[in-house]
């Protein structure tokens, strides 16, 4: 395997407090050195050991690359008639996603993989090196197992979304749906996926249906993960952390009891900007599930409804502005945050061990991120040691 040493990295971000200064462990003049797909090295410049290859950073900045734990890009069409309507006025709701199913049945499996393959490079583009996606536009046993066979050979971490919302097929009979999505459904679809997740919340599925749905998953050796307490208070947050779900994410509506099983539980909140960017509505309080103690992601919600952005650098943005995250905690949510949304200790940080994904800034800081907001920052990118073709 060939080593290649990057230098000249004028502030490296770690997300190791032991390796350099503060919480995101930042090293200022610093190289890291890759070998294979693994980071071997971190450090200052100087003390850098030789390798195969050099790459001189000319003093911009480093940072682990994005892990977005939470897309929905097996689909096909998109909904621009809806967001216009919503632009003028109108609310978003969860009956939305029908439109979307009504296409992502209609197209072949070859467009289907040519759409996935088209966003997970745009988002690459953007930093982002470790990704998760779901099914949930399909709702037959047929449509949800081939978008997760689809997803499974470009990513490890496939989510099993049966339970978006009730298929139109099943309107006058929603238990009917929830006994395939836990029986024919979930057999299928098991092979192909990491995650089980249900959409807890009003239009979609209740809480029993959820707890019925996460349950069948686990007991099929799916992990859980949940859309919680988006539209509307609910028994979501609450159900996830009980049955210790990676994540809860949304999280845009929250009692007390809710910020404090998520601060005292391993569940973290995933907050989803880029949602209530698109549709209008309440943003999620980053400032008051930190200040408890929770721990906090960050992801895009790419799907074309409600959140049709692939960029982690805008959804930073909008946590700094409007969701009152620090530049500092927005970016350790969005890399580390997301490693545990994902469980995972490979990713999500540049710590000797862990996968080589790094993105290089044409900034002197990660600040710059939210400072700049819209701005193509992300200059180059490693994705498991390799250098991304822009």
């Amino acid at each position: 395997m060939t080593t290649t040493v990057i230098t000249n990295i004028g502030n490296l971000v770690t997300n190791d407090p032991e390796r350099g200064t503060g919480p995101l462990g930042q090293i200022q003049d610093a190289a890291v050195v890759l070998d294979g797909e693994t980071v071997a090295w971190v450090g200052p410049t100087a003390n850098a050991p030789a390798a195969d290859e050099a790459y001189d950073a000319q003093g911009r900045a480093a940072i682990p690359g994005f892990v977005d734990s939470h897309s929905h890009l097996i689909f096909a069409g998109d909904r621009t008639q809806e967001f216009n309507a919503r632009m003028e006025g109108r609310s978003y709701e969860a009956g939305g996603i029908r439109t979307t199913v009504k296409a992502t049945r209609a197209a072949t499996d070859e467009e289907l993989e040519a759409n996935l393959v088209r966003y997970l490079a745009e988002a690459r583009r953007q930093g982002t090196t470790t990704f998760e996606t779901k099914s949930g536009y399909g709702l037959t046993t047929h449509d949800e197992a081939r978008a997760l066979r689809i997803a499974s050979r470009h990513t490890d971490e496939v989510t099993y979304l049966g339970a978006h919302i009730v298929s139109p097929d099943f309107a006058d009979d929603p238990a009917a749906y929830v006994d395939l999505v836990t029986g024919e459904m979930l057999d299928a679809c098991a092979p192909y996926a990491r995650w089980i997740d249900v959409f807890c919340e009003k239009g979609a599925f209740d809480g029993d249906q959820a707890r019925a749905i996460l349950t069948a998953g686990r007991a099929k050796g799916l992990m859980a993960r949940v859309h919680a307490n988006q539209l509307t208070y609910g028994p979501g947050v609450q159900l996830a952390v009980e049955l210790d779900a990676a994540s809860a994410d949304h999280c845009t509506h929250l009692t007390d009891e809710d910020v404090a099983a998520l601060a005292g539980g391993n569940t973290v909140a995933t907050l989803l900007p880029g949602a209530e960017f698109s549709t209008r509505a309440q943003w999620p309080d980053a400032r008051r599930l930190l200040d408890a103690g929770a721990t906090v992601a960050l992801s895009t919600d790419c799907n074309p409804g409600s959140s049709f952005t692939s960029s982690m650098p805008f959804c930073i943005a909008l946590a700094v502005r409007d969701m009152r995250m620090t530049p500092d905690e927005a970016l350790w949510s969005a890399t580390a945050g997301g490693a545990q949304a994902l469980r995972r200790t490979d990713v999500g940080r540049l710590t000797p061990g862990a996968r080589a994904d790094l993105a290089l800034l044409d900034a002197p800081s990660h600040v710059h991120l939210a400072y700049r907001p819209g701005v193509p920052l992300v200059r180059t990118v490693w994705q498991r040691g390799q250098q991304v073709p822009a």
